[in-house]
């Protein structure tokens, strides 16, 4: 297993959800949502240097049937912007794309059982989907040995 900071991004159209691993990759946590707009990018960068990770995992939607639509284009467009930006603050950082079929829906479903409700649980799904993205890929890594997802 590597050793480091990883955070995960959720994004949607609207938000994008950031979660953040200890330095030993065992636990994802919920960090904060972001609003879509001019300023996201330069936030998710600045995130990355001051949490000091050394990888970014993305979520990739994709169908049932495991293929890429209209979603995972834009995905890609915007985890290549990322990429870039966070780049010329740290060379070192890498960016991931990792399958996110039923992140939303099973964030939905946690908050649901702890309790949160309606504009509360809309609050902070985007962060729990990215606690969903995150912790499976370190379990899947911890697994296998091998780095979780596809390099950008």
């Amino acid at each position: 297993m590597r050793t480091g900071v990883r955070i995960a991004l959720d994004i949607g159209d609207a938000r994008i959800g950031v979660a953040s691993s200890d330095p030993h990759g065992i636990l994802a946590t919920p960090v904060c949502t972001i609003q879509r707009g001019r300023d996201d990018l330069e936030r998710i960068a600045a995130l990355a240097d001051e949490l000091e990770a050394f990888e970014i995992v993305i979520g990739l939607p994709r169908s049932l049937s495991g293929g890429e639509g209209p979603a995972a284009v834009k995905i890609r467009e915007t985890a290549e912007q990322v990429r870039d930006k966070v780049l010329v603050k740290n060379s070192g950082t890498t960016v991931r794309l990792v399958d996110e079929r039923f992140t939303t829906v099973t964030a939905e479903r946690m908050l649901r059982e702890r309790g949160k409700k309606g504009s509360k649980r809309r609050a902070v799904v985007d962060q729990a989907a990215a606690v969903v993205i995150l912790q499976h890929a370190l379990d899947l890594e911890r697994e296998t040995g091998n780095p979780p997802g596809r390099p950008l």
